[in-house]
């Protein structure tokens, strides 16, 4: 059975100018389905000239995913501009399955003019959850995008597997995920690419929680896919042998390896096999955003404030625990906490990364940098470089040349 289908379709086109509107039914099957989209093709039935092509996610409609449940989708023309005939309408749906887009129903209906008019022919999509399934609002992409489910099982799984690492075969095979805190980036990794195997490790054991978390969301009651596993282990004594792994991804987490990451890194060369992918988001300490503060009141109003600013005012102004919190689906730390991961960070920059990949014979394959606007330089920040200032964010994935 498919993962979804077409239940229903219902088609209405005026006989001068006027509007024509497609009304589909959609049935979930499978628990989720994800990336899904509709086109609509209109073509001459004498001939078969194609007239038009229109799809969901071309009008602005990312649908990441839906869960099982039943959905309505609409397509309306409010001006029909179509010189009188026979016209074939087909229709298609669509999704990704492990990573591959899929046809997964379609239908052709046929609809007769009589007066035609001038004009373009422009549709405008709505889609909607009918009773007894949740509402689009419930949805992670849909109720916005600071959201911390959105960031991590949408944005993060997204942004590593097809950005980062191009939808690579490989993701088919071996993941590893180097401290994979609350495992929803991999939940998301997993369900929508089905790999053999994906293992998150971290000594945190933050994943323990993925099961309530999922409670809380659209997907609550979801089992975790039997190729998902997590394991309390270090980044400095990875527990494979080598060359086990296809991919390896750390996303936010080697700027929290106390004492350096250099052993994480050799680690994470020796269980990637030779041809394998990395693909890295490391947090860069002297970016704006790089004393992950970002939720203290001081930190907001003072840019590059720990650049600025004596260790004991910082430590003085974290204690006194001024935050706003954003969602962390419930895990709420201590300013204490926040004060310990502070000091604990790795001074990570842009060009020192490159070299130490390079050194390790990593192959950069792609690059992203995320900058800041801009940087008013100051005379606590005059000791700092351009690139150290102004690239807030890099992502990077490599070749493991071995």
């Amino acid at each position: 059975m498919s993962a979804l289908n077409l239940s229903n379709a219902h088609l209405s086109v005026a006989e001068a100018a006027g509007p024509v509107a497609l009304t589909l039914r959609v049935e979930v099957v499978d628990d989720v389905v994800f990336d899904v989209d509709v086109s609509l093709d209109i073509s001459a039935a004498e001939g078969g000239a194609p007239v038009l092509h229109a799809q969901l996610a071309a009008a602005g409609w990312d649908v990441s995913w839906l869960p099982r449940g039943h959905y309505e989708i609409h397509a309306l023309a409010p001006r029909l501009a179509l010189a009188p005939g026979r016209y074939w309408f087909d229709v298609a749906l669509w999704h990704r399955l492990a990573g591959t887009t899929t046809k997964a129903g379609q239908l052709r209906l046929e609809a007769s003019v009589t007066a035609g008019a001038a004009g373009a022919l422009e549709f405008s999509w709505q889609l909607r959850s009918l009773p007894g399934t949740p509402a689009l609002e419930q949805l992670s992409w849909r109720a916005g995008p600071q959201g911390w489910f959105f960031k991590h099982f949408d944005h993060a799984a997204r942004t590593t597997a097809s950005y980062l690492l191009g939808d690579s075969p490989l993701l088919r095979g071996r993941i590893l995920d180097v401290g994979c805190g609350d495992g929803i980036t991999d939940l998301g990794i997993a369900l929508r690419w089905q790999p053999q195997e994906l293992v998150g490790i971290d000594p945190f054991r933050g994943y323990e929680r993925l099961p309530q978390v999922l409670a809380q969301t659209a997907l609550a009651g979801l089992a975790l896919p039997p190729c998902l596993r997590f394991l309390d282990a270090s980044a400095n004594a990875i527990p494979f042998a080598d060359d086990h792994f296809d991919v390896v991804v750390s996303w936010g987490s080697l700027e929290h390896i106390v004492g350096g990451y250099a052993q994480a890194l050799r680690e994470i060369r020796r269980v990637l096999r030779p041809g394998g992918l990395l693909m890295a988001h490391p947090g860069l300490f002297y970016s704006d955003i790089g004393n992950h503060l970002g939720e203290f009141r001081f930190a907001r109003e003072e840019p590059y404030v720990h650049l600025k600013r004596p260790r004991e005012w910082l430590r003085e102004q974290v204690l006194q625990g001024d935050l706003t919190r954003i969602d962390r689906c419930g895990d709420d730390a201590t300013p204490q906490q926040y004060w310990q991961w502070f000091t604990e960070l790795n001074p990570i920059t842009v060009a020192g990364f490159e070299r130490e990949l390079r050194e390790l014979g990593f192959e950069p394959w792609r690059v992203a940098l995320r900058t800041h606007e801009r940087v008013e330089y100051t005379p606590q920040l005059q000791g700092h470089s351009f690139v150290d200032l102004a690239v807030g964010e890099l992502y990077v994935s490599a070749w493991n040349r071995k």
